[in-house]
């Protein structure tokens, strides 16, 4: 769970321990885990859009990442992890539970992928800098976030790219996401916490002070009959790139 001294960014113990207990079902479908498995494609579909964006010459190869390096943190069992691999990206990464590192590092050699994962504390790793950093839905467990953001920006090199998706704090956000989605069975029972739920301006704002500036964000919604997908409503999620300002 990272040294002593950086104890006050960690994800907190008993999060990292909620989701440990998960590891081995991560990849079901129709698992513990199905939401995840339901946005992955809508996030994926941002982090393509924001790599066209920000390496244009690569936007039409379908290996963009091909010669770059990626890291996501939290990686949980790799879900996202695998994708970028498939992209061309040289990926390490990185999440607080060693169980899910075991899981994922088991998957993505199940399915012939090379991906460097590490069980630890990003800010306590010796791991250099990446031209892209993932963070996915893991600021909300976060306890110092603007430590957080430090250690966090400190991975990305000089003319990296950042992808970070969130749920926004909302009343909406506070109904369907934590009370409904944890009653009905769609996310675990303690998955979140509202109150440490960040909105789009106070991360945009946490960003600048790290010394990033957002380029691009996106709200993660649900409808019937479109299901979850991009859009302009972030009353419950939402997902965003950045790169240095």
């Amino acid at each position: 769970m990272g040294n002593a001294n950086v104890s006050n960014v960690t994800i907190r113990p008993e999060e990292a321990d909620f989701f440990a207990k998960l590891a081995r079902d991560w990849w079901n479908p129709k698992g513990p885990m199905a939401s995840l498995h339901q946005v992955n494609p809508v996030r994926l579909a941002f982090v393509r859009d924001a790599i066209d964006a920000h390496w244009p010459d690569a936007a039409r190869a379908a290996r963009p990442l091909a010669g770059k390096a990626a890291l996501d943190i939290g990686c949980g069992a790799g879900l996202v992890c695998e994708p970028l691999a498939r992209l061309g990206a040289d990926v390490t990464g990185v999440d607080a539970a060693a169980e899910n590192i075991a899981a994922a590092s088991q998957h993505a050699q199940g399915v012939g992928l090379d991906i460097r994962y590490m069980a630890g504390e990003v800010g306590s790793l010796d791991i250099g800098t990446f031209d892209l950093v993932t963070c996915l839905e893991v600021i909300e467990h976060v306890a110092d976030k603007p430590a957080f953001l430090r250690d966090l920006a400190a991975r990305l090199a000089p003319g990296g790219l950042l992808v970070m998706s969130t749920p926004n704090r909302t009343v909406a956000s506070r109904v369907l996401l934590v009370g409904a989605a944890e009653a009905v069975g769609y996310v675990p029972r303690g998955t979140h916490r509202w109150h440490d739920f960040v909105t789009p301006e106070e991360l945009e704002a946490l960003l600048r002070d790290a010394g990033l500036t957002v380029t691009a964000r996106r709200g993660i919604a649900w409808r019937p009959g479109k299901r979850l997908h991009l859009s302009e409503d972030m009353s419950l999620n939402y997902i965003l790139s950045a790169r240095r300002a």
